[in-house]
């Protein structure tokens, strides 16, 4: 348990931003900031702002940990978004204009919970009122579905500039909850997509004012080669993406990196592209990977069994286990 290791540890929410403050400045503390959740990060904004410290304003905290507000701000300044809407009740006549399928999202929650693909009206409301219950807000989103793979980009921002570390490749469960099965670096995209990943994520966190710090970008790459953003986090990858990946892949230290931004001591990242590296999640979906974490492989790098009982998985929580790998090339075990 981390709180066996930690100078100080408190038991309150992540949440609680008034007494998290008053606890940050008792204690005198030299910087704050979070690895791969987006709740802290209105909290970490709020607490860094009062105490003068580094980190992205709360304005854009908002912007990139509710969805409906990351979509106005990212399409005001002309990023390619899905059409999108937000609700807190279902209206079948505010979707008139839309074109089916749709995809549901609370606001305000991450790890595909409450995500839903929708084929038709009918199936609608049930969708809505799930990802509502789902959220914080008791809000949620409605946007088209754009068909094509998934990626990531890994990025760490110093006073505006940003420094793209790694892009990801991605394997889902599909329809209708698009849960992650599996995560790989560096991306096998050709190399003009590639630069124009590059150039979006850049205009994007400029739009969505992250300055500081990781950064976590979603896209979806159509047949035709059209690139729309999916979802922005001010915070490192999760899903061992932000942790070990990029460091496997490139041999720089991103939680490193992310902290000494926390401490006002960047240090411009040296990438080495040394490798491949990726991550299979175990689940029923996945069954057929057992073997390979029942006997040692060669590309081995970490891997765990957490519930022998195998399911399908409607969030991220519901895996069971993880492979991390290394090599000199893609692992694909599919």
């Amino acid at each position: 348990m981390c709180k066996d290791i930690a100078d100080y540890f408190y038991p309150i929410s992540i949440l609680d931003k008034q007494q998290i403050y008053e606890k940050c400045y008792e204690i005198g503390i030299d910087g704050i900031t979070s690895i791969a959740t987006d709740m802290a990060v209105p909290t970490i904004c709020f607490v860094a702002e009062r105490l003068n410290l580094v980190s992205n304003s709360s304005i854009s905290a908002l912007n990139t940990t509710n969805k409906a507000a990351m979509r106005e701000v990212l399409s005001v300044s002309n990023q390619n978004c899905p059409k999108f809407i937000e609700v807190d009740k279902f209206d079948k006549f505010l979707f008139v204009e839309f074109t089916f399928p749709l995809i549901i999202k609370p606001v305000d929650r991450s790890g595909s919970r409450g995500v839903f693909k929708i084929d038709n009206l009918s199936g609608l409301e049930k969708a809505i009122e799930l990802a509502i219950e789902e959220s914080f807000v008791k809000k949620c989103i409605v946007e088209e579905f754009i068909e094509g793979i998934e990626v990531s980009v890994e990025s760490i921002s110093w006073k505006g500039k940003h420094f793209i570390l790694a892009i990801t490749d991605k394997v889902t469960t599909g329809a209708p909850r698009f849960v992650e099965l599996a995560h790989h670096q560096p991306s096998l995209l050709d190399y003009p997509l590639i630069n124009d990943l590059k150039n979006i994520t850049s205009n994007a966190l400029d739009a969505l004012e992250i300055n500081y710090g990781a950064s976590h970008s979603e896209f979806k790459i159509t047949e035709k080669g059209e690139i729309f953003i999916i979802e922005i986090g001010a915070r490192m990858g999760g899903d061992f993406i932000g942790s070990q990946l990029v460091n496997l892949s490139t041999g720089y230290g991103f939680l490193e990196g992310v902290l000494k931004i926390a401490l006002n001591q960047f240090e411009i990242p040296v990438l080495n592209n040394i490798g491949f590296a990726g991550v299979y999640f175990l689940s029923k979906e996945t069954e057929f990977l057992l073997p390979y974490f029942l006997k040692a492989n060669k590309f081995d790098v970490e891997k765990e069994i957490l519930n022998k009982e195998l399911k399908y998985i409607a969030s991220s929580n519901d895996r069971s286990g993880y492979l991390i790998y290394n090599s000199d090339k893609k692992v694909d075990l599919y």
